[in-house]
């Protein structure tokens, strides 16, 4: 029985011994190697620097107006009657043409009438100044012969002398004159007529209907020259000229235009601490309230260089290569535009990265890309 005992002692212990050296085995085929880090070296693009004259243009942008434009009021009462053509948004007019006429047959009655006054009046001095005026009877009998009650009422002839002038005035013939140009004159405003050759851009009344005086009628706009006003900081107003040729492009940037400054306000708005500028520009395809951007040529920055704007960091410093090291140097921006910046104090000839490089840092081993440029 002892024996039985010892020969199974033996057995378990050496199946625990086995054991673990299976289980050491199986650890040991299991385990791999850990590989070693490679060291990687970036590829850099990178410029030569060369300071030039850089311009320095400022974008602005905004809604075109014409430059000559008419609102419509009516200054006497009547009924719109219908001309040669509808009174509607898009209707062409040229100078001088007829835009709205207002009826005015009762109104043009009372003109004759005191146009007929006044041709009595002469005439009934008629036989006073053979008489008594023989020298000054020609000119008044030839102003009578030309008096025609359809035309204009012509001018009065001149009274030469201190007499003639007594004698005229005291008949009420001066009175009696001016009050008939009077009349006319406002018998013309019935009549609205284009200024210049344009298009009517609105139109708030229609045939029919009875205008009152003080009613606004439409507006009227030159469509052969417009106006781009835009907004500039103040920091570029002296640097702004008259006569300033500017580029002016769409919003689908599919035309470009040739615009020219002609005005510049002398006042700096408050709020935003920038000037008004007034952009003239003529194509037969604008339309006023088209959307524009202009670059207005500001000035010259010597001896600078124009860089993306994502390559300058933070503290005004951009990488450099030195023997295929990544350094930092001190820059001066001097202006900023959406995508680029314009840098002084960047020394010629210097190696500086051209395209940014994802975590990069001062010390670091790069590779410089073959195909180097000249900046400028």
């Amino acid at each position: 029985m002892d024996k039985r005992k010892l020969i199974l002692a033996i057995l378990g212990v050496v199946l625990i011994v086995m054991s673990f050296y299976v289980a050491n085995i199986i650890i040991a085929s299991k385990s791999t190697p850990t590989p070693r880090p490679t060291k990687v070296v970036k590829t850099v693009f990178v410029d030569t620097v060369r300071n030039v004259t850089v311009p320095i243009f400022v974008p602005a942008n905004g809604n075109l107006m014409a430059k000559s434009r008419v609102e419509l009021y009516s200054e006497v009462q009547g009924v719109f009657k219908r001309g040669s053509k509808l009174f509607k948004p898009g209707e062409e007019y040229r100078q001088g043409e007829l835009i709205i006429g207002i009826d005015a047959a009762e109104y043009r009655a009372s003109v004759q009438s005191a146009k007929s006054n006044l041709y009595n009046l002469i005439t009934s001095i008629m036989p006073d100044l053979r008489l008594d005026y023989p020298e000054i009877s020609p000119k008044w009998q030839a102003y009578l012969n030309d008096f025609d009650l359809n035309q204009t009422t012509p001018q009065l002839p001149e009274l030469s002398t201190e007499k003639e002038r007594y004698f005229i005035s005291g008949r009420g013939i001066l009175t009696s004159y001016y009050n008939v140009k009077n009349l006319e004159e406002r018998l013309s405003k019935y009549n609205i007529r284009a200024p210049f050759s344009g298009v009517l851009t609105e139109a708030l009344v229609t045939e029919g209907t009875l205008i009152r005086s003080g009613q606004k009628l439409g507006e009227f706009i030159d469509t052969g020259i417009y106006e781009l006003e835009v907004a500039v900081s103040k920091t570029f107003s002296d640097m702004l000229r008259l006569g300033e040729k500017v580029e002016l492009v769409n919003l689908e940037r599919t035309r470009t235009y040739a615009g020219t400054v002609s005005r510049i306000n002398a006042r700096v708005d408050q709020n935003s601490q920038t000037i008004t500028a007034f952009i003239e520009v003529r194509d037969p395809s604008l339309k006023e309230g088209m959307y524009l951007e202009a670059n207005l040529h500001a000035k010259e920055e010597e001896n600078a260089i124009e860089i993306d704007r994502g390559l300058l960091l933070e503290g005004d410093r951009i990488f450099v290569v030195r023997d295929t090291i990544l350094d930092l140097i001190d820059v001066k921006p001097v202006y900023f535009t959406d995508k680029s910046v314009v840098l002084k104090e960047v020394p010629d000839g210097i190696t500086i990265v051209s395209k940014p490089v994802v975590g990069a840092y001062a010390g670091m081993l790069v590779k410089v890309y073959q195909g180097e440029s000249s900046l400028n």
